[in-house]
């Protein structure tokens, strides 16, 4: 059984720094991404949470199309957060937790520390590497927003989401986040 790709592979008019798409989603954080068409449709922060628990089952992934990256980063992403809220207790601490991790040190496609640049190509000049940490950062940000909110019910994080907290996603330990 293939992994689950993103339905935004066959969306050719997002801009791309190297071959890592810039793709509209739904956010109040400032940032590069542009604004998404359909508010009430699913983006690709709502795609990656949908699919995490079935991909983190996959040891490979095969990349379609250049959303797949977006994908995959964001699925190693959600990984590293759960790991960090295996040992948090409410929904505020979380919050915090995430909110903080959002912003740490991070490593982007091209540098020495990022732990998957065999699929991702560098960016073409420094414009395009300030662009694309400005994106990723906005896709953290929100990612954790969205995370600590579906994670935690009544107060309590959901034991059908922590279950996955110690499972690696093709094998990978996380995205590259200093500590």
């Amino acid at each position: 059984m293939p992994a689950y790709h993103s339905s935004f592979n066959d969306d050719t008019s997002a801009r791309a720094v190297g071959n890592f798409p810039i793709l509209p989603f739904k956010t109040k954080i400032r940032g590069p991404a542009p604004p998404v068409a359909d508010p009430e449709a699913d983006d690709i922060i709502d795609e990656a949470l949908a699919l995490y628990r079935a991909n983190t089952f996959f040891r490979n992934f095969e990349i379609k199309g250049n959303a797949d990256r977006v994908l995959i980063y964001l699925t190693l992403y959600i990984q590293e957060c759960l790991g960090k809220l295996s040992k948090l207790p409410n929904l505020v601490e979380g919050q915090k937790l995430l909110a903080t991790h959002a912003v740490q040190n991070f490593a982007i496609p091209g540098d020495a520390n990022f732990p998957i640049n065999a699929m991702y190509e560098r960016p073409a000049n420094r414009p395009d590497a300030d662009a694309l940490r400005q994106y990723l950062l906005q896709l953290r940000q929100e990612v954790s927003v969205r995370l600590a909110v579906r994670i935690y019910e009544e107060d309590r994080p959901s034991k059908w989401w922590m279950c996955f907290s110690k499972r690696k996603f093709m094998n990978l330990p996380g995205i590259g986040t200093s500590v």
